[in-house]
């Protein structure tokens, strides 16, 4: 059972919501009320809580001040708040606390069930890792006390040549341990979420200790059980095999079931991926460390591939013809001098496509990248002076955990240089019009959006703007923030099953009565009619 604590001034809500949850069926237990935050501060101190539903609007210490103590106290706890009407944007702010969600009074007990129900998961869900973790710390512990990690280490040295081979092997037989065939091939396997490929904090550097912990046991089984080498931990997130044969040319395709096989035990074990690189295979133990790093580096190759591969360095790894991503860096400054928008993006899906085909390490992509970025600056930039590239979008590049993400970056810059090549040949009045349009559809649900909020981010006088907004588009300020207003209420009124208060508050109406007459103004018919026809 998880302990809840309900916190509200109104001594007849918090009756309701006593009475009307049926707590332990759903897996809570209520332990105790208070009418306001500073007694629930007291109250958490002497009887920590799992779940805490409270007000927004309560003496001495609001929602807001108690959801501030609890994020900075006692971060584990969760929170729900509850907002009366006129308060419901101040509410938002509560994201800051980590809040887990925010109800619009009333609450009735069927959403609250849900709520409840959904907190519930996602604490059984944290609970489950705790108890994971837990286990694996202390068969982490175990491990590096025996000989395990003795052996790994000697491993390590031996293949990335750090310790003379005769104290290796010397080393090695005292545990049992002989090296067999007449080939050798070095095997890495990185968890992925954990990789040296990316920045990772210290949290996850001890996390993928004990979870590297796990895939090593998987992958000693496995390769046991084919009899075809040894696997030891390399690094906090990557384990390795040394693996051995005197036919390799036979062996390669077990080689690869092996590497499979480790995958999909790993998947199934602990819902990670993993990728995996095949070194060469060597003759001399002295070559081994050759293996290794041709292991190693066919990881690389994943940043453009995709993970949870397996990369085998003796097949065929080329990046294809250069010649043909030369000539589309050519064209992609033709059609951006050209405005030729669509040609431009079918271009950059042909670069995309091309990369992610070819073996491309990250830093070749990232570059690649960065000079696409660099060609559309240069071409808009001759057009329009107020155009640029800050260090921030080359950094976001640089930064992006996948060939996917920094893709989608260099498309969105693309499109904002598009954008600004076409209002290259607009007077200033169409730009400001244009401009005005974009920060209304992005800021419409706000309902103290104003024509000098507008005027301020265009840096232009009220008088000014209204002549040349009203000249360019053919409306009023307000009649342009009402029709982007009115479109999106009809798709809500199609699309949801939202009452119309609700639909109101999200279109930017702070009074939902005023937003049925100026729907029915706009559309001639009622918000209920229009839903129902539609």
């Amino acid at each position: 059972m998880y302990k809840v604590l309900l916190v509200d001034d109104e001594i007849l809500v918090r009756e309701a919501i006593s009475a009307k949850i049926e707590w332990e069926q759903i897996g809570f237990e209520l332990v105790g009320d208070c009418e306001n935050g500073k007694d629930a501060i007291e109250f958490v101190k002497e009887h920590p809580v799992d779940l805490v539903l409270t007000d927004i609007c309560m003496p001495y210490i609001d929602g807001m001040g108690l959801s501030r103590y609890l994020y900075e106290n006692m971060p584990q706890t969760k929170i729900v708040i509850f907002s009366g009407y006129s308060d419901f944007e101040y509410a938002k702010q509560a994201i800051q606390y980590k809040v887990a969600e925010y109800l619009l009074k009333p609450v009735t007990a069927k959403e609250l069930t849900e709520v409840l129900i959904r907190i519930r998961e996602k604490l059984d869900s944290e609970r489950s890792e705790e108890e994971k973790i837990d286990v694996l710390k202390k068969a982490y512990r175990t491990y590096t006390k025996n000989e395990a990690l003795i052996i790994s280490k000697t491993l390590s040295r031996l293949i990335q040549g750090t310790q003379a081979i005769e104290t290796s092997m010397d080393e090695l037989k005292e545990f049992g341990i002989e090296l067999g065939g007449a080939f050798y091939r070095v095997v890495t396997t990185d968890i992925d979420v954990y990789s040296s490929l990316y920045d990772t904090d210290e949290e996850l550097k001890k996390e993928s200790a004990l979870m590297s912990f796990v895939v090593e046991n998987i992958s000693h089984e496995i390769v046991s059980n084919h009899n075809a080498g040894i696997a030891y931990r390399d690094s906090d997130s990557r384990v390795c095999m040394l693996l051995w044969t005197d036919t390799p040319k036979e062996f390669r395709q077990e080689a690869r079931e092996i590497c499979q096989e480790i995958q999909e035990m790993v998947r199934q074990a602990m819902q990670l991926s993993v990728s995996i690189g095949m070194g060469t295979y060597v003759e001399k133990l002295e070559d081994l460390p050759k293996s290794y790093e041709a292991a190693v580096q066919t990881l690389k190759y994943r940043y453009t591939r995709g993970s949870g591969q397996v990369y085998d360095c003796e097949s065929s790894m080329s990046c294809g013809n250069l010649l043909e991503l030369e000539q589309d860096f050519h064209e992609i400054e033709e059609v951006a001098k050209g405005k030729r928008t669509e040609e431009l993006f079918d271009i950059l899906d042909h670069v995309e496509n091309w990369i992610c085909h070819g073996y491309v390490t990250r830093g070749q992509a990232v570059s690649w990248l960065r000079q696409i970025m660099v060609i559309l600056y240069g071409v808009v930039r001759r057009a329009n002076e107020d155009f640029v590239l800050s260090e921030e979008e080359m950094e976001e590049i640089m930064e992006a955990r996948s060939f996917e993400t920094a893709m989608e970056k260099v498309k969105k810059y693309a499109k904002k240089a598009m954008e600004a090549m076409e209002m290259a040949g607009q007077s200033s009045g169409e730009r400001w019009a244009r401009q005005a349009l974009e920060y209304l559809k992005e800021n419409y649900s706000n309902p103290s959006l104003a024509l000098n909020d507008v005027c301020e981010h265009l840096n232009i006088s009220t008088s000014r703007f209204s002549s040349v907004f009203k000249e360019a588009t053919g409306k009023t300020f307000t009649e342009a923030l009402n029709g982007i207003r009115m479109e999106r209420a009809k798709q809500l009124l199609r699309e949801t099953s939202l009452k119309n208060y609700e639909i109101a508050e999200k279109v930017g109406f702070s009074d939902p009565h005023y937003f049925s007459i100026a729907f029915k103004k706009m559309t001639g018919r009622t918000p209920k009619e229009y839903a129902r026809e539609n």
